[in-house]
């Protein structure tokens, strides 16, 4: 078996973080902006400077500043998507936040309109299924959330098929945001969260008591036992991204994947930020392989268990079980 046969879920994949470098180069020319593309890897790409997670979140200022029209919007969704294919991705879950792109004169709403269109515009061209998440973000206004919420909700099922909490977890504890899932649980968009990253044990656990059945990263959760039974007993998913956590030093030492696998713990294999973190899923693939003792046939399962969990419908989700099946059977 191949990595690159093997078809592939994608849930945990940042929009700005994974903005094509020459694309990026081009837009820079566009704008005046003078730099090298020496220096554009430099300014888009972690390296061994990166100390935390504030560290990483830096990588994500230039990329942002690029993307502030709507046919930017549009291409690069386009080209994330159509890269994902060709990486034998089925599916994927690209998010991104609406709030950091209004910066030369658009709205929310034709920024989310932008980002479907783009992916639309590739599930036209290529072999993939997928839609959009919106991040809330960590430090931003209520109100600014609020609008967030409500603008997936106008698109819940046309693109859009959940909500993020993303952003400097150390600086802004989960348990803050309480209201705003009571908000989007009365207006049933469903959502994933990111915690246990570089927060604590607690903001898995508030996480866990707003209702969410995903979670973006979680890895502290294999400092306590209770956390992972409760991971387990309340039948929710991680969205591990091996690569990024090392960078961000949220992980030194052995990654948890392997415990928190073998716990019976759900995981989702991803990769946060294609660009930033100079990665790719097949490769993502790759080093867990060669960093692990988990087998191609747990990657595989690893894609099987995360279907019950996607956003998307019911016919989708059977697409993808077919799919994988399919693809099971063929290797025995």
């Amino acid at each position: 078996m191949k990595i690159d046969e093997m078809p592939k879920i994608v849930l945990h994949l940042h929009l700005d973080g994974s903005l094509d470098l020459d694309t990026a180069f081009k837009w820079c020319m566009e704008d005046g902006i003078k730099i090298s593309k020496k220096e554009l890897i430099r300014e888009m790409q972690v390296n061994g400077e990166c100390h935390s997670l504030n560290d990483y979140l830096k990588k994500f200022i230039l990329p942002c500043k690029l993307l502030q029209t709507s046919e930017r919007l549009t291409e690069a969704t386009y080209k994330i998507f159509v890269k994902l294919a060709k990486l034998n991705v089925v599916y994927a879950e690209v998010r991104f936040a609406p709030n950091k792109h209004l910066e030369k004169g658009m709205d929310l709403e034709s920024a989310v309109e932008s980002v479907i269109l783009g992916m639309n515009r590739a599930m036209k061209e290529v072999s993939i299924d997928g839609g959009i998440i919106l991040c809330l973000m960590r430090g931003d206004s209520n109100e600014d959330n609020l609008k967030i919420i409500d603008v997936a909700k106008k698109y819940l099922e046309k693109g859009v098929l959940g909500i993020d909490l993303a952003g400097a977890e150390a600086l802004f504890p989960t348990e803050d945001y309480a209201d705003l899932f009571v908000y989007a649980k009365s207006l049933n968009i469903p959502f994933t969260i990111h915690a246990g990253e570089a927060g604590k044990i607690n903001d898995i656990d508030s996480a866990l008591n707003f209702g969410t059945k995903r979670i973006g990263h979680g890895i502290k959760s294999a400092e306590d036992e209770l956390i992972q039974n409760r991971l387990i007993s309340n039948n929710v998913l991680l969205e591990i991204c091996v690569t990024s956590n090392y960078q961000t030093k949220a992980v030194n030492g052995i990654h948890p994947l392997e415990k928190l696998y073998n716990k019976g713990i759900k995981i989702s294999i991803n990769t946060d930020n294609d660009t930033v973190s100079n990665i790719n899923i097949n490769k993502e693939y790759e080093k867990i392989l060669n960093e692990t003792k988990l087998g191609y046939d747990d990657l595989l399962k690893c894609n099987m268990e995360s279907i019950p969990f996607i956003f998307a419908n019911k016919d989708i989700k059977k697409k993808l079980q077919k799919i994988l099946l399919d693809f099971k059977n063929s290797k025995k």
